[in-house]
């Protein structure tokens, strides 16, 4: 039987960090870091479908992404998996809508990898893109899943199965935490201006901005304890640090003028997220979305505009639609 003509959809989430604590360089070049990954209602959409007639190979599209499809992490993401499960549909388009900023600090990339990862594991009928109980005993597709995800990037384990995980190690151990027991509000300020991970870290370790491993448990320890119940945020603000918001704002110092005017808007935090551009503003008081939406009424004239969006969980992201089958 060909492929069937039905597109098989998923959003990918962004991802907010609640505190980042950053240590020294791994082996593998990889930075040691401790952080609760929160993913938000901010979305790309991403749809897998059979190929034009006459393809030869997969292919990514994805309007208003500069750079060769081949650099797309969502193409080496499918790439991945067809290598690691030898899935061999016939050639798949997978298109992108970005909502997301690109080089923002909120994991878009990443999280169309991820969102990846989940469609071709629904189309390949192989636990139907759906991950659960991920962590160190994560097993069969999950363990799959995850081990392909930790080879793209510190960020995309984490966005595998969308919602509230303290990642360790370099982002690839996972433990995870019950949603907030209400959506926080989360006022999301755009700068125009892009910066590459890399390029950040790079500045942490300029600044001698590293944590030894003795801190780096101690805060994986306290961040667990102060969320494990479904806490909306730590009381303690010193749990949502952010060890690379002074390197970014070192490269980018329009970052100060977005965490003062998130701030003026009433949220309760203002954060860097990642490693930046993009501040956040959390509400996470009763109404904290109505919140964060009279916020950014107020700052309407902003240019990039804010955003406003709110945390989700898992089934905010799972792949809809029918499988695509091959014989």
């Amino acid at each position: 039987m060909p492929p069937s003509s039905v597109a098989l959809r998923a959003s990918a989430p962004a991802k907010i960090n609640l505190g980042l604590f950053v240590g020294p360089v791994r082996g593998d070049g990889r930075h040691e870091l401790v952080s609760v990954m929160q993913s938000i209602s901010l979305a790309d959409e991403l749809t897998l479908e059979p190929a034009p007639a006459g393809a030869v190979r997969d292919e990514v599209v994805c309007p208003g992404v500069a750079g060769p499809p081949g650099e797309n992490l969502a193409a080496r993401a499918l790439a991945a998996f067809r290598a690691a499960t030898g899935w061999d549909a016939p050639p798949l388009r997978l298109s992108i809508v970005k909502r997301i900023p690109v080089a923002a600090g909120l994991g878009g990339g990443s999280a169309d990898a991820a969102a990846t990862l989940r469609l071709a594991a629904r189309a390949a009928g192989r636990s139907g893109g759906e991950v659960s109980g991920i962590g160190n005993g994560g097993e069969g597709e999950d363990a799959l899943l995850l081990e392909l995800a930790a080879g793209l990037g510190a960020d995309v384990p984490a966005q595998v199965r969308p919602g509230r995980w303290l990642a360790t190690g370099a982002g690839e151990v996972l433990e995870a935490l019950p949603d907030p027991v209400a959506p926080i509000g989360v006022l999301v300020l755009p700068v125009a201006h892009e910066l590459s991970t890399a390029a950040v870290y790079a500045e942490a370790d300029r600044l001698g901005a590293l944590r030894e491993h003795g801190f780096l448990e101690e805060r994986r320890r306290l961040l667990h304890g102060a969320l494990e119940l479904g806490m909306s945020l730590p009381h303690d603000p010193e749990l949502l640090r952010n060890d690379l918001e002074r390197p970014a704002r070192s490269l980018c110092h329009a970052i100060g003028q977005a965490l003062r005017e998130a701030r003026e808007a009433g949220a309760e935090p203002a954060l860097v997220s990642g490693s930046g551009p993009t501040v956040v503003g959390l509400f996470a008081r009763a109404n904290g979305v109505a919140a964060a939406e009279r916020a950014a009424t107020g700052l309407a004239g902003c240019e990039p505009a804010p955003v406003v969006a709110f945390t989700v969980g898992a089934d905010f992201a799972q792949p809809a639609g029918l499988p695509i089958r091959h014989n």
